[in-house]
């Protein structure tokens, strides 16, 4: 994102924009790579609740939440654009809170990938990551990229 500075994340958060709300997609590649037809898209607001969920010690990835949202709502998928970007307005909407802050630090991209468009970069969730007691690996030469080291055994289970 750009010009964090100059937008209001809060009120991003809150705009719903017609969410929660299903699609039927028609495209064969898209409906095999996904396995279904039928995308759910989830508010803002849902994705900043689910990762307020994530405890101390614990981490989750926005495909986990993807995939929660898909169960919960009986769709085949969630969208995974918004998803992304929701995830973004949550972390600078809490960041630009005094209170009741969110703990986006813990909400991880694939394969338990650092996300590099949360305030501060890399470098602020590798450190909030540390405090908490987890190992985060470098892999890379040329694109360098970070991951959380067996982020698979601590993984927050969505119920």
């Amino acid at each position: 994102m750009a010009n964090e500075d100059k937008k209001d994340f809060n009120a991003m958060l809150h705009d719903g924009k017609g969410m929660p709300k299903f699609q039927i997609i028609t495209d064969q590649k898209s409906i095999e790579r996904y396995g279904g037809d039928t995308m759910y898209f989830a508010p803002p607001i849902d994705y900043d609740k689910i990762m307020k969920r994530v405890p101390y010690g614990k981490i989750i990835t926005i495909g986990e939440i993807r995939e929660y949202f898909a169960r919960e709502n009986d769709a085949d998928f969630t969208d995974p654009i918004t998803a992304g970007i929701f995830v973004s307005i949550a972390a600078w909407a809490s960041y630009q809170r005094e209170e009741n802050k969110t703990p986006y630090w813990r909400t991880l991209k694939a394969k338990g990938e650092l996300n590099p468009k949360y305030p501060g970069g890399i470098e602020a969730q590798k450190e909030k990551l540390e405090a908490e007691g987890h190992i985060v690996l470098q892999k890379g030469r040329k694109n360098i990229r970070y991951y959380v080291k067996d982020y698979e055994n601590i993984l927050y289970e969505l119920k």
